[in-house]
């Protein structure tokens, strides 16, 4: 994958990022669960296929020009969070601490990447 396809996927999955982080303020402010079928597996779906795209690119460009504080295992770690945080952002029940650690950590990884991208 090119650097600039790489670089679109990333702010793709950040634009995903913020999409979730509003969805679970409203969530926690109404105390609605959303539809799992209708609204949670479609969107986890969605966001797995790009995850699954921009992971093995992230993984491989991280590994060939070794940007300073970005790690292939933190690529990983991001991947999972975003996958936990797809699902539970449509959920009240959810840790609002729990999901704010998430969402911090993966929109500075996310942002750490993009910044690495754009000098490269």
């Amino acid at each position: 994958m090119e650097d600039g396809q790489l670089q679109a996927l990333n702010q793709q999955l950040i634009a995903y990022t913020h999409e979730l982080y509003d969805l679970y303020q409203e969530v926690k402010e109404t105390g609605e669960e959303k539809d799992f079928f209708s609204e949670v597996k479609p969107f986890c779906d969605t966001l797995q296929d790009a995850v699954d795209r921009w992971l093995p690119a992230a993984k491989a460009w991280v590994e060939a020009r070794r940007p300073a504080h970005l790690f292939p295992s933190q690529l990983e770690h991001t991947a999972e969070n975003l996958q936990m945080i797809a699902v539970r952002a449509f959920y009240p029940s959810s840790s609002r601490k729990m999901m704010l650690d998430h969402f911090q950590s993966v929109k500075y990884i996310l942002q750490s990447l993009q910044e690495a991208l754009e000098k490269s």
